[in-house]
C-alpha cells in the first residue's frame, strides 16, 4: 500500500483584523397620518319623510322613537307593496320586504313590553293588527 507523505509545512497563520463595533442601526421612524376629519354630505330627509316624522314623533326633535321608526317602516313597506304589486317577479325587493317588516315586528314587540299604552296607540294609528 502506498502511504502519502504528509507535508510538514505550516499553514500561513490566520490574521486578526480589529473590527470596529458599529452603532445599532434604528429604522427609520415612519409618520403616522395625521387624523384628518372628512365632512360628508348628508342629504336631508325627503318632505314625505318629514311629514311621517312629525306626525308620529313623541317630542320636538324626535326621529330616533320607535314610534317613528315603526310609522318610517310602514311607509316603506307600503311602497314596496304596491312596488310587487307591478313587479311580481321583483324577488329582490320581495326579500328586502320581508327584512323590513320582520323589523318592524321587532320594534312593535319591544314597544309592547316596554310600554303597552303606547304600543296599543301605536298599532291603532297605522293600523295594524296582532
Amino acid at each position: 500500500m502506498a502511504t502519502k507523505a504528509k507535508s510538514t509545512a505550516k499553514k500561513p497563520a490566520a490574521k486578526k483584523v480589529a473590527v470596529k463595533a458599529e452603532k445599532p442601526v434604528k429604522a427609520p421612524k415612519v409618520k403616522k397620518p395625521s387624523k384628518k376629519v372628512v365632512e360628508v354630505a348628508v342629504p336631508a330627509p325627503s318632505e314625505e319623510k318629514l311629514e311621517v316624522i312629525t306626525k308620529f314623533q313623541v317630542k320636538e326633535g324626535d326621529t330616533g322613537s320607535p314610534e317613528v321608526q315603526m310609522a318610517l317602516l310602514t311607509k316603506r313597506i307600503e311602497k314596496l307593496v304596491g312596488h310587487l304589486k307591478t313587479n311580481p317577479s321583483d324577488n329582490h325587493s320581495r326579500r328586502g320586504l320581508l327584512g323590513i317588516v320582520s323589523k318592524r315586528r321587532r320594534l312593535l314587540n319591544y314597544l309592547e313590553k316596554k310600554d303597552p299604552k303606547r304600543y296599543k296607540a301605536i298599532a291603532q294609528k297605522l293600523g295594524l293588527g296582532k
